[in-house]
Order: C-alpha cells, then sequence, then structure tokens
C-alpha cells in the first residue's frame, strides 16, 4: 500500500492500442510536494501515461494509486483533489477571463479565490478581456488558473510549454515553482530537457512506453561523476574536444573533472582557473565547485559541458564575455563561466 507521503504509486502499468503498446509496463513512484517531470519525446508514451493517472484513460493492466485511490473507479470526491492543465483545452472565446474563473469555481466545494488566482497567474490586467483575444503565453496561464482554481492537491500538467518563447517559458517556470513552493504535487510533461532541469526535484525517463531512468536533474545519466569536455579557441584556431578523453599527442583533446586541473593530450599542463557553474533554477556557484582549464586562451572562446550528457555546450567568452547567443553567461575578468 502507498505511504502518506506517495502522492502516485503505479506498478507495472500497460496500455495498448490493437497491436501498437503505448504503455509497457511502467513503475513510478511521485513523492508528496514534489515537482515530478516525465521527460521523453514525442510519442514516448508521456501522454498516455498522465491520461491513465488522471483517471481519463483506462489501463490495460498494472496497479495503479492516486492520492491514494484508483483514478479508473475514482469518484467526485477525489476529483476534487485534482487539477488538470490538458495540451490543448476547449475554447471560450466569447466570455472574460473572470467569468471563464468564476464558472468553473462553482464546480469546486472549496475553490481558491477568483481574485487571487488572477494575480497569481500574471493576468490581473486581463481579467475583463475576452479569452479570445489573449495570447498564446496568457491563454496557457488562463488553463493554469483553471487547473488550480479547486485548490488541488494534485496538479497535472502535459506539455505546459510547447510553442512558447523562452521569456514567456521561463514566466510560465516561475508560476509553476510557486505552485511547489505551496504545497502543491505537480507531475508535468515535457520534451524539453532545460524544463525539466529548471523545475523538477526529480526526473523520469520515457522511451517506447517504458521508464528507462529515474533520478534528480543534477545526477541524471551519471552526470555528476562524468567527466566534463572542454573545447576552446584559441590564436591557433579551434579545437573541438574528443569525447572519447584524452588523446596522447593532441592538442585538441582535455577532460577536467570538478575540483581537479585538466591536461591537454600532448601533455600541456593547463592552468586551473575558477569556473561559476550556475544551473538552471539554482544560484550561481551552488553545487559547482567545478574548476574549467585555461592554456594559451586570449579572446577565444570556451565551452564547457556539464558533467557529461547535456542539452548542449553553453559558450562563454574567455576574457569574461558572453559568447554570442548566450547573454546570460559571465565570468571574472581572464576566468571561465559556464551556465
Amino acid at each position: 500500500m502507498p505511504t502518506t507521503t506517495t502522492a502516485i504509486r503505479a506498478r507495472g502499468l500497460r496500455k495498448a492500442y490493437q497491436d501498437v503498446v503505448a504503455v509497457d509496463g511502467v513503475d513510478l513512484d511521485v513523492h508528496t510536494g514534489e515537482i515530478f517531470a516525465l521527460l521523453g519525446p514525442n510519442g514516448a508514451g508521456k501522454t498516455t501515461v498522465t491520461e491513465i493517472l488522471e483517471g481519463f484513460r483506462d489501463r490495460d493492466g498494472g496497479e495503479l494509486a492516486v492520492l491514494g485511490a484508483d483514478p479508473g473507479r475514482a469518484g467526485a470526491d477525489w476529483r476534487q483533489r485534482i487539477g488538470v492543465v490538458l495540451q490543448k483545452s476547449g475554447d471560450f472565446d466569447l466570455i472574460t477571463v473572470e467569468e471563464v474563473l468564476r464558472h468553473f469555481a462553482g464546480c469546486y466545494r472549496n475553490p481558491r479565490d477568483v481574485d487571487q488566482v488572477v494575480e497569481a497567474v500574471g493576468l490581473a490586467d486581463k481579467r475583463g478581456s475576452r479569452t479570445g483575444l489573449l495570447s498564446g503565453g496568457q491563454r496557457r496561464r488562463l488553463d493554469v488558473a483553471l487547473g488550480i482554481i479547486g485548490s488541488p492537491e494534485l496538479l497535472f500538467l502535459d506539455e505546459p510549454t510547447t510553442g512558447f518563447d523562452p521569456e514567456v517559458r521561463r514566466q510560465f517556470w516561475d508560476l509553476v515553482g510557486g505552485l511547489r513552493d505551496e504545497g502543491t504535487t505537480v507531475l508535468l510533461t515535457t520534451h524539453y530537457l532545460d524544463e525539466a532541469e529548471h523545475l523538477a526535484d526529480r526526473v523520469g525517463v520515457i522511451s517506447g512506453g517504458r521508464v528507462v531512468e529515474v533520478d534528480t536533474p543534477a545526477r541524471l545519466g551519471g552526470r555528476r561523476s562524468a567527466l566534463a569536455t572542454v573545447g576552446w579557441t584559441d590564436e591557433d584556431g579551434p579545437h573541438t574536444p574528443v569525447a572519447s578523453g584524452v588523446v596522447p599527442g593532441r592538442r585538441d583533446s582535455v577532460h577536467v573533472r570538478p575540483g581537479l586541473p585538466g591536461r591537454r593530450g600532448d601533455g600541456h599542463p593547463l592552468r586551473p582557473v575558477p569556473a561559476v557553474l550556475r544551473l538552471p533554477g539554482r544560484p550561481a556557484g551552488e553545487g559547482a565547485g567545478a574548476r574549467g582549464a585555461r592554456g594559451g586562451l586570449r579572446r577565444g572562446a570556451v565551452a564547457l559541458g556539464r558533467y557529461g550528457p547535456s542539452a548542449g555546450d553553453r559558450r562563454v567568452g574567455a576574457a569574461g564575455q558572453p559568447a554570442a547567443g548566450d547573454a546570460h553567461a559571465g565570468a571574472d575578468q581572464g576566468g571561465l563561466a559556464a551556465r
């Protein structure tokens, strides 16, 4: 039986559509009060798993408890305790934001105050606007408002930021993080690695209908223990990092472990310089203890990969200037920085 600290417990979930297996023996635990991200490509089974957890879709097999009940048989009392934000919601183009929220608030026994919800999702200046006139980001905020208007203990967010521009995505992340701080358990699906890394306390990677790994963002895929790979550009031109490790005789091969000096493939010592490792959603330097490595760098750009596989190297100028396309990176004079 699930404990009181487990919001979701699934064992061996299965779902097939004729000969196509969409969910193939999924085991999953989501702790009360955490943000848990299901990360995977399109077609991996994220939405099907989520709909089973929500009680919107029947499962073919497996055991499941969500807030202590089986969603397939749960009644109205259980549904009062959850909130759902689908990939695409219904249209209410001809009524205002406030009218929509007040209508849905009437469906719940203990709804949140509509005025507070409007403020929380950043739609105070749009409360009197027809929903059909909202931008995509504003409409998604309204979807979240509808998901939380009933004061849910558990909120499901299915690919909530698909199609958002970067600024709107970051604003949305702040909103979701605030819900977690209020004590709401959140399960979200996404195919954005940076979104899972920024928001989630833990991440479940789903592929081919199976959960292949569950861990914290910092440890996912062995990132904590893996070598960081550094490539650089100096007066001799660009040096592409060699993924397999330090290759004897190669100047363009270097590996650095966090906190340790690096070395180049030709034996040239690399003087370690402090590097600021700023993971998304954490203050600069938190949990880093990282050291960059520099050898003969002047005005070149340095790419520092974060502890193994990542969404992509972040580039910064060796003299402390962010490289093109990364306005958030920065460093002390002569140092390195990675975001």
